[in-house]
């Protein structure tokens, strides 16, 4: 059963939302078994105060760049549809599970379950403890591109974020089935599910081996082998012996 995920980033203008700092970015990706569907969320928010300068340092926001964009009010139901009610997944999650919190409760409405929540910080300390596990560098230990990541920005670490994600868990790994349906299908043909900043490694296998193989293939329901190479796939007709 397909299972959807969303991960999500802020930026703010500042580090407590209880001192009166909000949300100034917000973007999220939809995952579906841990592949990014092409789906996201982004948008830039007018946070209603200024924005001091130590935090446009951090992230390159100034109050020009949001002046004339919509207020939290404004995207709240959109934002929170596109959430949905499955696993939300962001670095320091508790850091942007408070500031959306802060910002639903300024709009009488509920909070986000905390259930819901995946910390990939949380992860990264449990599997690398005492090591450096910003983003950065979690983006450099799994060799994944950051030449884009010029300065902070929501929706560029969310991508960056499901990389490192899938590197953390082995979620495609876990959830790698031998036959395929069409949603799976559309996902792996798709831009989108390819790991970036890797290199394919290529394996030549003898002929025994791609003959094995090939009938193994055959006793499969639409295996993803026939995506990836055609090729492989058997004839209309048949191809067994009578």
């Amino acid at each position: 059963m397909a299972q959807r995920s969303v991960i999500f980033d802020t930026e703010t203008t500042g580090l407590d939302p209880a001192a009166g700092h909000r949300v100034l970015e917000v973007a999220a990706i939809e995952l579906i078994n841990d592949f990014p569907t092409g789906r996201h969320f982004h948008t830039l928010i007018d946070p209603e105060r200024d924005i001091p300068l130590e935090a446009s340092r951090i992230h390159g926001f100034t109050a020009a760049d949001v002046a004339g964009k919509p207020r939290f009010a404004e995207i709240a139901e959109a934002l929170l549809d596109f959430l949905g009610d499955g696993p939300l997944i962001a670095h320091n999650a508790p850091f942007d599970f408070a500031f959306l919190n802060a910002e639903l409760a300024r709009l009488g409405r509920p909070p986000l379950d905390p259930v819901r929540m995946v910390d990939t910080l949380a992860l990264a300390k449990e599997r690398f403890p005492g090591l450096p596990n910003s983003l950065d560098a979690l983006c450099r230990r799994f060799e994944i591109d950051l030449s884009e990541r010029t300065r902070h920005n929501a929706l560029l670490d969310c991508r960056l974020l499901a990389e490192v994600y899938v590197a953390l868990t082995g979620g495609r790994q876990r959830d790698l089935g031998l036959a395929v349906g069409p949603a799976l299908r559309a996902l792996r043909l798709s831009g989108e599910a390819a790991i970036v900043g890797h290199t394919p490694r290529f394996i030549a296998v003898s002929p025994e081996e791609a003959a094995a193989h090939a009938t193994f293939l055959a006793k499969l329901s639409d295996p993803l082998w026939f995506e990836i190479e055609p090729a492989l796939r058997p004839h209309a007709t048949g191809t067994e012996e009578g």
